[in-house]
Formats: structure tokens, sequence, C-alpha cells
């Protein structure tokens, strides 16, 4: 019986053991290593987000430069011309 009891004892002691290392390891874990990666993650979303501007700024092209993008997808068979738009009032 005494046995029974202290293999009882010995696994309680295991059991709040590992309770505790999982709790303080979440508690140094949440204090040391999150703030760090949350820092790293923010910097290179910094990052990106320059990189991007910059190369927007590259492709910008010089005042007075006129081009004619279209799209590479459409038909070329189709008409053009629409109509004419007229602008016009309304009389009363």
């Amino acid at each position: 019986m005494d046995l029974l009891i202290i293999l009882f004892l010995v696994g309680f002691v295991r059991t709040l053991f590992i309770i505790a290392v999982i709790y303080y390891g979440i508690r140094i874990i949440s204090k040391y290593i999150l703030p760090m990666l949350i820092d790293k993650g923010v910097k290179n979303m910094q990052q990106k987000m320059q990189d991007q501007q910059r190369q927007t700024q590259r492709s910008s092209r010089p005042d007075g430069e006129v081009t004619i993008e279209t799209d590479k997808k459409s038909n070329n068979n189709s008409n053009p011309v629409q109509g004419d738009y007229v602008d016009f009032e309304e009389i009363d």
C-alpha cells in the first residue's frame, strides 16, 4: 500500500513539474522571443514596402512624355469606335 502512495506522489510531482515548465516556458517565449519575432516581421514588411515604392518611382515617366497603353488581351477585330459622345443641355 505504501508503494502505491509513493508512486502516486511521484506521478503527481512529475505532473506539477511538467505544468510549471510549460507555464514558465510560455512566459519566457511571450516576454522575450515573441517581441523579437514581431519586430523582425515589421522590419521585413517595411523593407518590402520601401522596395516597392522605389520600384514605382523608378518606373515613373518624366513630365511631358506621352504613352498609350492598350490591353494586350483585347481582340483586334472588335470595332474600336463605338459611337460619338454628344454633350447636350435639357431645355424646360
